[in-house]
């Protein structure tokens, strides 16, 4: 189950409560006072595990508590630390005051540990208030209370590249073909109800991570179809994948301007993301005919068919891609012909999605 919203209230834990005691011993007949002090409270903490990809383990979950502090005893002995409360999420965890809509915290680091509620103090024990004037103090501090927030946790993918495009583009497909996740494929839209990380393995030493996003369709800014669930998803993917289907009854440049559109009524962020273009189900078609859906596409965009094949595309096919070198932003970075199913420019697309990644990381660091 992909769980990426939920509700919870947190308090840190109450401080215990100081001692009043006064020390007994034989041959001590009037032993002063030795009350201890209480411990803290538990304090709220957050803590990010990339193992960890969903928050469905609050799911049902309202109220969440640290634990309070132990009181002092006799003797000066000083009460127990309240347990702490961790809560394990995802990297990509967005913490919101659910009251402001403030952004707490934004939780993005593998193994990042963030106090979030600090626990009350615990209160002094009576051998604190002894004094010239007072050689026996009946009084101890109660300890103080702790904290409460009622929070929202929102999950955001983490990935390289997310997978953009209409209901049924094959988005699941292509990525059960060329990475280790496993969608529900079927020949119907919305098959994809929550985002799916894939690794992407390019070498040995050498991956990226693709995020299959439900298919958006016009109006899904504004909330139509699944896409608006799930499209600030894809504000963290350093670069998009297009993917416009050439065998649908969709037009295909209709296709890539809607979804250029949504994103930009969405985020100003996406709309400037470096973005490639594939388009699917090329083997729908004699070679001839699928050619000239390309180059019809093409020329709308007004791009140049390339004549490096640096990827080692199918050369049956028309394409585009930039040199890397000479990127113009504006432009995708490639226009490639794939067909997932009959393993048609399936590793060229990944070698070539991985310079893309590079790049972007590359810039990244650099900031």
């Amino acid at each position: 189950m992909f769980i990426d919203s939920v509700e919870l209230t947190v308090h840190s834990g109450k401080g215990g409560a100081g001692a009043v005691s006064f020390r007994r011993e034989k041959f001590v007949p009037k032993g002063g006072p030795d009350g201890g002090d209480g411990g803290d409270g538990g304090d709220v903490y957050f803590v990010v595990d990339k193992n960890t990809h969903t928050l469905a383990h609050y799911k049902g979950k309202k109220i969440l508590k640290a634990g309070n502090g132990k009181p002092g005893e006799g003797r000066k002995k000083h009460g127990k630390k309240g347990e702490d409360l961790i809560l394990i999420v995802p990297p990509g965890t967005q913490v919101i005051d659910a009251a402001s809509g403030e952004l707490l915290l934004d939780l993005t680091e593998d193994g990042q540990k963030v106090l979030f509620l600090q626990g009350g103090k615990g209160g002094k024990g009576n051998w604190h208030f002894k004094s010239a004037s007072n050689q026996r103090p009946t009084y101890a501090q109660p300890g103080l209370p702790g904290k409460s927030m009622q929070i929202r946790l929102e999950l955001k993918l983490i990935a390289d590249v997310g997978l953009v495009g209409f209901p049924n583009v094959g988005k699941s497909t292509l990525i059960a073909t060329i990475s280790n996740a496993k969608p529900e494929i079927a020949n119907y839209e919305f098959t994809t109800l929550t985002p799916k990380l894939g690794l992407v393995r390019v070498s040995e030493f050498e991956s990226f991570v693709m995020a299959d996003i439900p298919g958006i369709i016009g109006g899904a800014s504004e909330g139509k179809g699944l896409g608006l669930q799930f499209l600030k998803h894809i504000e963290r993917t350093k670069s998009l994948l297009f993917m416009i289907d050439i065998a649908s009854y969709r037009d295909p440049v209709m296709q890539f301007k809607t979804l250029k559109k949504e994103l930009a009524s969405f985020s100003e962020k996406l709309s400037q993301r470096d973005y490639a273009i594939a388009l699917t189900k090329v083997d729908a078609f004699e070679v001839d005919k699928a050619n000239e859906k390309i180059a019809s596409f093409l020329d709308a965009l007004h791009l140049s068919a390339s004549e490096q094949n640096r990827y080692g595309l199918d050369e049956r096919y028309r394409f585009f891609a930039q040199d890397l070198d000479m990127y113009e932003r504006e432009k995708p970075f490639f226009v490639f012909p794939i067909s997932a199913v009959a393993k048609i420019n399936i590793e060229p697309l990944k070698y070539a999605l991985y310079d893309l990644v590079k790049k972007a990381r590359s810039e990244e660091n650099s900031h």
